[in-house]
């Protein structure tokens, strides 16, 4: 949507429609929101600045395709659809996209200087979207030179299967580019609700007090990883255990989150939990690296 004023009154008229999405980051995130973008019907770039990742990326959609295909989940002729509408490409792809999605690594510097990079190739009507979990829309889109032009769209993993979009309106971001990421996440089979920046959102700054508390109680000795994991599942109805689902999530990722949110707070409510920095030195991060507090 396009805001436009005449006289004393406000216009709102559509805006032209995102057929080209760019996604910056191949990692699990990445590569789920190509996934569900592609199956949308709308043409999709896959980047990543190491070829490898990139290459790994996109084999992995590719293969989640042909054994949907495989369990007569989608026919021969779905996926095939679906390949054609993703390709791998560069950061100069920036240049023809309607809308592009970061999903690099949880670090400001790194986002920041992406996103400045990114407003030197993107033509000015360009939509930016960051999928961060805990970090300022704010502070990004200032980064980016089009404050008005920029959204958080926080998608949870495993993308395709959770339907949930945290859309998170900066201080700057137009109403006309909230409009556009809503119908967007909508096209796409999403879930969006509307949410203001603030450290961690609604989700993040919910959940991952309690994964660290579960890390706190681990660490304490008060019951083992099984026993923490099945109290929450019985006694909450949670689907997954809080370390099982650290595990899911990367422990890496918790604590990027976590450190995150006890900066900007100032709250050692959100002091990450020793053991969760132990086991992150030590590479033991989760399901992706094979051990986390499980091993896979």
């Amino acid at each position: 949507m396009v805001n436009m004023t005449k006289g004393d009154s406000t216009v709102i008229a559509e805006s032209a429609p995102i057929l080209r999405v760019l996604i910056v980051g191949a990692g699990t995130m990445g590569t789920g929101i190509a996934q569900v973008i592609a199956e949308a019907g709308i043409d999709t770039v896959l980047h990543d600045s190491d070829p490898n990742s990139l290459s790994r990326g996109r084999s992995a959609i590719v293969s989640r395709w042909q054994r949907m295909t495989a369990s007569a989940k989608r026919t021969a002729a779905d996926v095939a659809a679906f390949e054609q509408r993703l390709t791998a490409g560069g950061i100069q792809d920036a240049a023809g996209a309607d809308l592009i999605i970061e999903a690099i690594v949880e670090k400001l510097e790194a986002k920041t200087e992406l996103f400045a990079l990114l407003a030197t190739i993107a033509p000015p009507p360009t939509l930016f979207a960051s999928n961060t979990s805990s970090i300022a829309i704010t502070a990004l889109g200032n980064a980016s030179g089009r404050p008005d032009r920029f959204v958080g769209m926080h998608f949870f993993n495993p993308v395709p299967v959770l339907p949930l979009v945290e859309i998170v309106r900066g201080q700057e971001t137009s109403e006309a580019t909230i409009q556009t990421s809503v119908s967007f996440a909508e096209k796409i089979g999403k879930s969006p609700v509307l949410v203001n920046d603030a450290p961690g959102f609604v989700a993040n700054r919910i959940l991952l007090p309690m994964i660290n508390e579960a890390v706190f109680a681990l660490q304490e000795g008060v019951a083992t990883k099984e026993a923490i994991d099945k109290i929450m599942k019985l006694g909450m109805a949670h689907p997954m255990g809080p370390l099982a689902l650290a595990d899911l999530i990367g422990l890496d990722i918790c604590l990027d989150i976590l450190e995150t949110l006890h900066r900007d707070f100032g709250d050692d409510k959100y002091r990450p939990a020793p053991l969760l920095r132990r086991m992150v030195a030590a590479g033991t991060v989760g399901r992706k690296s094979g051990r986390g507090f499980y091993e896979y």
